[in-house]
């Protein structure tokens, strides 16, 4: 271990041991890409560094790196204000917080008071909204200071994150932390790269059928979809009430953990005991696979079984039928009727008929003008048909036999989860065709049968493809309810792997 690191660690157990401590006279500048985000908040607790000093590399980061387009919004004054104020306080006396004076950073779909929310479209560049949505309060009232608003797939309608909306280097969409020519996953594709490339430590994203384990599947970084309920949605941009849920996403399963549980108000949760831990794996979740994503995934189950977890094969034959009878008509109805009741209720000045005309990504403006607003769905033969009897049918028929499915299949094989690789591929070249229906039915494959039963989904980084070098990451979905169990295993989990390198 290199001392700098050893420093940070002990520093982190002094500030564990004895709170915030007495302010050294010379803190040492912060290495962003050897910490965590829980051990950045013990080294500002343990006076180690300052939230100042953070943020101030945070920033030198992001402005290293413009050409991932990560942000719409990169709020250096504030950010640095908030950070003086960490600072002073920890200097009061006051008690030390879970994320004391750690920068973190926000998909723009969610509400930052006094930043704008665009959703990654044009029509809401000015919306600026006046508080906090609760999910980022949590976060600001246990510490965190927020940098900044991500970029995202446009109105969170994809998942390549090829938004031609707003870019702020010489190439259109957000780029891949671990070659910038790469794909950056979505929907949260701003927070994932913002965190692969150490901008930020941890950051908050939203997810309706992958857009938070997507993200960190392909830019190595480790996010939580919550079972939906769990965390408020008031303050966020919606696609569907039944799937939408907010989601840490961060460098570690640690920070996962901590973030989780500010937000959700858990107590703190330790690594699982891996011996009493069975998981189910599932054909369906196998198909399509490139080498490297089957060559990380089976080399992680190996190293599993060797420190002791049950690996349990689980027929699952009719899971992606029951799936495909309830993803699409679900978030498609629901999307007319969410996004206009936001548009009103946030007083945006903006109908979703003036919403759908300045959309700038071809394949969101096809599937608004051709599908959400005339509530049709796709039907054979490159055919449309009408979306509400097939949504009632979802909803009254298909889902619960989905959920059903899902507990079943806990139940009988005693599993605390089915593990999977999150997407069956690494990352592809970031152009227009990252966001074309076949790349998008590929990548949320395997991600989208459990958003659409409700039940949470853990993405953890498991290496790096052995061509490629680029991160190939593994899902935990467990029963609904399951959270903190699921989180930790996860951090048992990475306690065997280990964690991926930074990004560039």
């Amino acid at each position: 271990m290199s001392q700098p690191r050893l420093a940070l660690h002990l520093a982190a157990a002094a500030a564990l041991l004895s709170g915030c401590g007495a302010m050294p006279p010379s803190p040492q500048p912060p290495a962003l890409d050897q910490l965590t985000a829980s051990e950045a908040a013990a080294a500002v607790c343990s006076g180690r560094t300052t939230s100042e000093a953070l943020v101030r590399a945070s920033l030198e980061r992001a402005r290293a790196r413009m050409h991932l387009n990560a942000f719409v919004t990169l709020d250096e004054a504030g950010a640095l204000a908030a950070a003086r104020q960490a600072d002073a306080r920890r200097a009061s006396g006051a008690p030390c917080l879970p994320l004391q004076g750690v920068p973190i950073v926000v998909k723009d779909n969610i509400h930052a008071a006094g930043l704008p929310s665009t959703g990654g479209t044009p029509a809401l560049r000015g919306f600026v909204p006046g508080e906090d949505a609760p999910v980022l309060r949590r976060l600001r009232d246990a510490g965190a200071i927020v940098l900044g608003k991500t970029n995202l797939h446009e109105l969170a309608f994809g998942i390549s994150g090829y938004n031609p909306a707003y870019n702020t280097g010489p190439e259109p969409g957000v780029r891949n932390a671990y070659d910038p020519s790469r794909m950056a996953g979505g929907s949260s594709a701003g927070t994932g790269a913002a965190i692969g490339a150490r901008i930020a430590l941890a950051g908050l994203g939203t997810d309706t059928g992958g857009s938070v384990r997507i993200p960190c599947a392909v830019n190595g970084c480790a996010s939580l979809r919550p079972t939906v309920g769990r965390y408020p949605a008031a303050g966020i941009l919606p696609i569907s009430h039944t799937r939408d849920t907010a989601g840490p996403m961060a460098v570690a399963m640690t920070d996962v953990e901590r973030m989780d549980r500010v937000i959700a108000g858990a107590a703190p949760e330790h690594a699982a005991e891996l011996r009493s831990v069975r998981l189910g794996v599932a054909q369906p979740f196998l198909a399509n696979l490139d080498v490297d994503t089957r060559t990380a995934f089976d080399a992680a189950l190996a190293k599993l079984r060797a420190a002791g977890v049950t690996i349990v094969d689980v027929p699952l034959p009719t899971l992606m039928a029951l799936n495909g009878n309830v993803g699409f008509p679900v978030a498609l109805y629901e999307a007319y009727d969410d996004v206009t009741a936001y548009l009103a209720t946030h007083r945006t000045g903006v109908s979703i008929q003036q919403l759908a005309a300045q959309i700038a990504s071809p394949d969101v403006k096809g599937t608004y003008e051709g599908l959400v607003i005339p509530r049709k769905l796709p039907g054979p033969n490159n055919t449309v048909v009408d979306a509400e009897p097939v949504y009632r049918a979802a909803m009254q028929t298909h889902r619960p036999a989905l959920a059903r499915l899902y507990a079943d299949t806990f139940a009988a094989h005693r599993l605390d989860a089915l593990a999977f690789p999150t997407v069956p591929h690494v990352a592809p070249a970031a152009n227009p065709q990252a966001s074309s229906v076949e790349n998008f039915l590929l990548f949320i494959q395997n991600t989208d049968p459990g958003s659409n039963a409700g039940i949470p989904g853990l993405q953890i980084p498991i290496g790096l493809g052995a061509t490629s070098r680029l991160p190939v990451g593994m899902e935990l979905d467990g029963p609904a309810g399951s959270d903190r169990r699921l989180v930790a295993i996860g951090m048992a989990v990475e306690g065997v792997l280990g964690r991926v390198p930074p990004g560039r």
